[in-house]
């Protein structure tokens, strides 16, 4: 039985103050807090823990009882073995993350911990963030009781007696320089776009002992990334207890949406509010901002609430809508099932805007009510934004839910690609229409021409090559019906990571005249072109209307 004054001092706290903790600190609490204080196999060093807490207060400022409760996890070993090697601690802006891990990161320089050269790397995604959290163990430097511990410069603080440096880090991968380091720590893991960033600097794990990693972040809008990943990760942690690879997850985060208005609730995204003054005040300053002013409530939900949020009345839809295209659960991540689609009638819709970048066309069948969307995407292997691109494109692909897209090697996208695609479609379903905008429609045409597919015309109004000239005013006719379908859960993605990214990448603007229109969040990097097709294959639902039919 594990005995620590402050442990037992933070349980009371969140036994007393239960509208202040959220879900996932009491799951925290039942399936691994409890359960290991009750292990005998357990070696929690409380010297070393005491110690911590006396160089911490003494060389920076007195801890919060949530930090030290924290803190005191990082001292439990088995067989020698941190019990907890990883740390993932999520809570909202402006709540001293920083101030949390950098003097603990300082402490394990030192001779208190016992290890030469076990180096702390900082690292973050931006240059001026990873120097913000830098500088907070650089300004403690600068005490007398610290002259002569520490060789500084303002890239690397030294330990003069154990060789442990502490230093910082951007997490693009070409900057590691190949140090053995003890810990890390990845600061705002919500800005990370793939996990290139991460495992470059974990594969030098290993070489030191008691290697420990934090994740120290708020939440953030990159989706699909290494935060949902881990997000997803923690919460099966925390619910199951099943916990091998050693996570020690603190999330503080609302638990419902409509807790934003709930002055009491804003503590289960932030702890530390209660003991900074200036943090409540700014918290409640920033809502009374959002309630005057609508589009800045999805930054204050997202950073100071944790609650993953954004503009709805300029995104084509809620993130949870967006993964129901997908999920039939969403929080377990269980697959959304299709009946067979093959000899239905459908749709086909072509996005083929730039040829050397992204192109997609998919097939759009209506089952029982529900739009049934399969997408295939086009990748120029020499498009110049490959690199930047925020979906891990080249690092999953072929994977599942990865394998809706290819990446085409050659200096544009070959047209004939994207018709044999549509060929093959042809076999396999009764298509209506092949539709698509104004954009490289006259190359297509004569490619469908030498297949003998004609183009609808006043004359011809059963030719199978549909044009919509006007892509913006079809947007505007099919936009209400596409978000009631959203709502109402009608959308069939299948197991396609890369279509719930285009959905995310597109907003919908409002002209002076109240016509909608959609449009990529950022012109470059956000690609949106499986959605675009989706959009114009649905221009032409009305085709797939079933017909009854009486013998």
């Amino acid at each position: 039985m594990i005995c620590c004054k402050e442990i037992d001092d933070y349980l009371e706290y969140a036994k007393s103050h239960p509208k202040w903790i959220n879900k996932e600190r009491k799951l925290l609490i039942k399936n691994i807090v409890k359960p290991t204080l009750k292990r005998n196999d357990v070696f929690f060093d409380e010297k070393m823990y005491r110690n911590c807490l006396k160089y911490c207060e003494k060389h920076y400022y007195p801890l919060f009882p949530y930090q030290k409760f924290i803190y005191a996890f990082a001292f439990m070993f088995v067989d020698d073995f941190p019990l907890f090697p990883k740390f993932f601690v999520m809570m909202g802006r402006g709540n001293g993350k920083d101030g949390f891990i950098v003097p603990l990161a300082n402490f394990f320089q030192t001779p208190l911990h016992g290890i030469k050269n076990y180096h702390v790397e900082i690292v973050a995604n931006s240059e001026q963030q990873v120097k913000d959290t830098f500088k907070v163990a650089f300004d403690a430097m600068d005490i007398p009781e610290m002259k002569g511990k520490f060789r500084v410069t303002r890239e690397l603080i030294t330990n003069t007696a154990t060789k442990s440096e502490l230093k910082y880090n951007t997490s693009n991968a070409s900057t590691k320089d190949g140090k053995r380091p003890g810990c890390l720590i990845f600061n705002e893991i919500h800005a990370y776009e793939n996990y290139d960033q991460i495992n470059v600097f974990e594969s030098a794990f290993g070489k030191v002992r008691h290697p420990r990693e934090f994740i120290i972040t708020t939440n953030g809008y990159v989706r699909e990334g290494p935060l949902d990943e881990l997000l997803d990760m923690m919460q099966k942690i925390l619910e199951t207890g099943e916990n091998p690879l050693g996570y020690f997850p603190f999330i503080c985060k609302l638990d419902e949406e409509g807790e934003v208005d709930d002055q009491e609730s804003w503590h289960k995204a932030n702890p530390s509010m209660e003991y900074m003054p200036i943090l409540a005040h700014q918290i409640l300053q920033d809502y009374l901002e959002m309630q005057q002013l609508p589009s800045k409530r999805a930054e204050f939900m997202t950073k100071r609430m944790n609650w993953p949020a954004r503009n709805e009345e300029q995104t084509v839809t809620s993130w949870d809508n967006i993964l129901r295209c997908s999920y039939s659960d969403i929080k377990k991540k269980s697959p959304r099932l299709a009946p067979d689609t093959i000899g239905r009638p459908a749709i086909i819709g072509i996005d083929y805007a730039d040829v050397r970048d992204f192109a997609s066309a998919g097939i759009l069948v209506k089952v029982d009510g529900e739009y049934i969307w399969r997408q295939h995407t086009w990748i120029c292997s020499r498009s110049p934004f490959l690199k930047s691109i925020k979906f891990p494109i080249e690092q999953n692909y072929g994977q599942p839910e990865f394998d809706d897209y290819e990446i085409v090697d050659g200096p544009v996208i070959p047209p004939d690609a994207i018709a044999k695609w549509c060929l093959d479609r042809m076999r396999e379903y009764s298509i209506q229409k092949i539709t698509m905008d104004t954009y490289r429609y006259s190359l297509f045409k004569q490619i469908f021409d030498t297949y003998g597919i004609d183009e609808e015309t006043r004359q011809n109004p059963y030719g199978k090559l549909r044009l919509i000239r006007k892509i913006a005013s079809a947007c505007g006719i099919i936009a209400p019906e596409v978000e009631k379908l959203f709502a109402e859960g009608k959308i069939n993605y299948g197991p396609s990571a890369i279509m719930r990214w285009y959905t995310n990448n597109t907003q919908v603007v409002t002209d002076k005249f109240g016509n909608k229109q959609y449009q990529k969040i950022e012109p470059k990097l956000r690609k949106n072109d499986g959605f675009m097709a989706f959009l114009v294959a649905m221009y032409s639902k009305d085709l797939l209307e079933e017909v009854i039919m009486y013998v």
